[in-house]
């Protein structure tokens, strides 16, 4: 009987920063990043709850701040004390309303935030970055599935696979690539549904071409594989069980 030989790592003594890594996805590629072989460096806007989330990946660093705030996202970069290779960002959210309904500040709040911060973060962080690492951002796929509630989720969704396409020319040889996520079963989705998130799982086991629901580790997964793979950059890559395919999913 032969033993399966185990593979090494990959990405021994490497640095990942991962901006919103104290829950959910970024939570998950931290820990997925530790077991390849990475130094994790985590930031969080709860100080508790990041605190508890170092614990879990025996991350390197933290830093407790408001990823939204520019000068605090500068501040941090700035005290990088080494370089660094590969950059996740999660933080930020978005804003789902009927146009009869929305708040016009909170919908420009959310805009800036989700396509601000990119721009931020990469201005800040590329030129900590070792050659061949990569900036990756999430946005959802609102865009290419119109619905009530989701203009403001579409726009930003149009518009970052540009933004992220600019910016893997302008700041190479660091690259830059967008993750476009479905439904994925976070602490972030059970707060939006509340009493609906059981049907709401219910309804995509039944439906998703892959029978079963999205979840953090999924896109953890694909986040590492892109990190590793340094042929990759200004591309968007979708993570959604196949929800796109399947009307009314």
């Amino acid at each position: 009987m032969t033993t399966p030989t185990q593979r090494p790592p990959e990405l021994p003594g490497q640095t990942v920063v991962v901006i919103g890594g104290s829950s959910g996805i970024g939570l998950e590629t931290a820990r997925r990043a530790r077991t390849e072989g990475a130094d994790v460096i985590l930031t969080g806007r709860n100080p508790e709850r990041l605190e508890q989330a170092a614990k879990e990946v025996d991350a390197r660093r933290t830093a407790a701040f408001d990823a939204t705030d520019p000068a605090a996202l500068e501040g941090f970069f700035q005290s990088l004390p080494d370089p660094i290779d590969h950059v996740m960002v999660t933080a930020g959210g978005q804003y789902y309303a009927l146009l009869a309904d929305m708040d016009f500040a909170q919908a420009r709040h959310a805009i800036d935030e989700h396509l601000m911060m990119a721009l931020q973060a990469t201005r800040y962080a590329a030129g900590k970055m070792r050659p061949g690492g990569t900036l990756l951002f999430m946005t959802g796929t609102g865009a290419r599935r119109p619905g009530i509630s989701l203009s403001i989720a579409a726009i930003a969704a149009a518009a970052m696979p540009a933004l992220v396409a600019n910016l893997a020319v302008e700041v190479a040889p660091a690259r830059v690539n967008l993750l476009a996520a479905g439904f994925v079963d976070t602490p972030l989705s059970a707060s939006l549904l509340g009493d609906d998130l059981d049907k709401r799982r219910d309804q995509l086991r039944a439906t998703l071409p892959i029978r079963r629901v999205v979840g953090p580790a999924d896109v953890a997964a694909l986040a590492v594989h892109i990190m590793t793979n340094t042929a990759l950059t200004g591309a968007t890559y979708d993570v959604d069980g196949g929800e796109q395919l399947v009307p009314g999913a």
